[in-house]
């Protein structure tokens, strides 16, 4: 990665998303690469921003590591969390309340 913004923290080259290592506000700018990115919402610190295009299915890697898969496409600059990637290791909880792991043990 040629420049990052010094909110950010990426711990691997092989890492698609970065963390914030600060609280940052809907519509800031974040330099990522050669182009900046506003964010589309307020983000804090710890939550992950992509800082390469991930499609959808590809594993999410932080810190070197498959942390779960993307939901859908997500662009560089996008907010990565649960509305648009899941842990492929616990249940994942979405902003509406259903939990996979529930609506499993229901159906069985």
């Amino acid at each position: 990665m040629d420049e990052l913004d010094t909110r950010l923290l990426l711990i691997s080259p092989d890492d698609n998303i970065a963390v914030l290592r600060a609280n940052v506000r809907a519509g800031e700018a974040l330099r990522i690469g050669d182009a900046e990115y506003a964010l589309g919402m307020h983000a804090g610190y710890g939550h992950k921003i992509a800082v390469r295009p991930i499609a959808a299915g590809e594993t999410v890697l932080k810190y070197g590591a498959p942390i779960g898969s993307a939901t859908r496409d997500i662009a560089v600059g996008d907010y990565v969390h649960i509305h648009n990637m899941q842990s492929d290791y616990i249940p994942t909880y979405t902003i509406d309340g259903e939990n996979a792991y529930l609506k499993q043990r229901r159906a069985d």
